[in-house]
């Protein structure tokens, strides 16, 4: 199973969070090697003056060296920490005084300034400072070693508060760096938020190119987002080019077929062959429905997404739709009878696709009357703008408007007539797309009617 990939917000905040991490680790280690070498310089200065006033006492005779410690330096040792103090003198190899075992310097001799190391001595570890000195015994200089040591427990303590201290610095500097990457996740990511509720906000028709101001690094995905719109927007007008072409192609040569087959009709004499005339045209008639209606549907679909918006005036569409339906009508002796066209009644919407609706529901209400009949169209405002068409035809069977309104579905009662199922498609399509809605009822007395609202300019 593929595993869906870490957003952007989460990535970018564990990120900064690990280079928090690390920063807050060095801030450890940096703070503790510096608190060591603290101490230790600390240590080696006392030290360092507490050898030299030694080596400041010492003193030459005729038989030895004389040593007068200032037991004023051990104090000041003393008084630092609870650390324990050594301290030798030798003089010429020999010791003279203090512990024999402390630890010598690697180097033979010592400088004239303090030289300081480390060792393990006893049962700890101590800090050595050592010293050298020439002294004269019996007018012969005799070299002289001074070493003062302490024990590093004061050191340690000092260094191990100093590293609890950084510890919780660092720890401190974690939570605020976690609360700053959390804002920082989130102001780096906010445009492209504003940019996805920018794209998010337009409505399903629009395509015009993305001009939302953003930064610099997402210009490349905002012009991809754009030449995507271009190309999109390209195949879609030659997808409405192709609708058109189809339909002429398609309705020409069937409407030359069934003219050349009534005059056929008309010339022949023999019985069997307007029988098989009639057939043809019928059949020439129910294919040129069909694709009409089909090509109504896909120009529907496609222009539903992206529909004009412009004012219309319902009373002048009304009117014509009807008009062209009279010669039609007339054929089978109805009255188309249109009332409530005396005023305008503006509307916003699509041109096409409106009079697409009502070119089925004046098809369906004229295909299904009988003969010298009336069909009433009448056009009425309230809080919507209402065109409702009623005929005295074969009504619903009592059948839902759901299922006449299906897709290639048709009445019970209907098998007779040529037709497709989708006439009451299209007027819903249209409808839902101009926000109206459409109502297919028995009419009192017999009959259908139909009633398309659409909200008014």
């Amino acid at each position: 199973m593929r595993r869906a990939p870490l957003s952007l917000r989460l990535r970018l905040v564990l990120q900064l969070l690990g280079i928090a991490a690390v920063l807050a680790i060095v801030l450890y280690f940096t703070v503790r090697t510096v608190a060591d070498q603290a101490a230790e310089a600390t240590q080696d200065g006392v030290l360092g003056a507490a050898t030299l006033a030694i080596a400041e006492r010492l003193q030459g005779g005729d038989d030895d060296v004389d040593v007068d410690l200032p037991y004023e330096a051990f104090s000041i040792l003393g008084s630092i920490s609870a650390d324990r103090v050594f301290y030798r003198i030798d003089a010429a190899g020999q010791t003279l005084t203090g512990y024999d075992d402390l630890p010598l310097p690697d180097a033979a001799g010592a400088a004239v300034a303090p030289v300081f190391y480390t060792r393990a001595y006893r049962d700890t570890e101590v800090r050595i400072a050592a010293v050298s000195r020439m002294v004269l015994v019996a007018r012969k200089p005799v070299p002289v070693l001074v070493l003062v040591a302490q024990t590093r427990q004061g050191q340690e303590a000092i260094a191990q508060r100093v590293a609890q201290r950084a510890a919780a610095l660092g720890l401190g500097s974690f939570a605020l760096a976690a609360a700053l990457s959390l804002l920082t996740a989130g102001s780096v990511l906010r445009p492209i938020n504003r940019l996805a509720d920018s794209v998010g906000r337009r409505g399903p028709r629009d395509l015009r190119a993305v001009d939302h101001p953003t930064p610099a690094e997402l210009r490349p995905l905002l012009t991809a987002l754009n030449g995507f719109i271009a190309r999109l927007r390209g195949a879609l007008s030659r997808t409405e080019t192709f609708i058109a072409e189809a339909a002429h192609h398609i309705r020409t040569p069937l409407a030359t077929v069934r003219a050349r087959a009534e005059i056929a009709m008309r010339q022949s004499n023999s019985e069997e062959t307007r029988d098989t005339l009639r057939a043809v045209i019928r059949a020439v008639e129910e294919s040129s429905r069909s694709a009409g209606q089909l090509l109504d549907h896909a120009t529907v679909v496609y222009r539903s997404d992206r529909m004009a918006d412009e004012t219309l005036d319902l009373a002048k569409l009304v009117e014509a739709q009807a008009e062209a339906f009279r010669p039609t009508a007339d054929l089978k002796d109805l009255t188309i009878r249109v009332t409530g066209t005396d005023r305008a009644v503006e509307v916003r919407g699509d041109r096409a696709l409106i009079e697409a609706a009502l070119r089925n529901l004046l098809d369906n209400a004229v295909k299904y009357s009988p003969d010298e009949t009336t069909v009433d169209v009448s056009l009425t405002t309230g809080s919507d703008a209402r065109i409702e068409v009623a005929d005295r035809g074969r009504g619903l069977s009592g059948q839902a408007q759901a299922r006449l309104a299906k897709r290639f579905a048709r009445g019970e009662n209907v098998g007779d007539v040529i037709g497709s199922g989708l006439g009451l498609t299209i007027v819903e399509e249209v409808v839902a797309a101009h926000g109206g809605r459409f109502e297919l009822t028995e009419r009192e007395g017999g009959g259908a009617c139909a009633r398309l609202f659409l909200p008014l300019s």
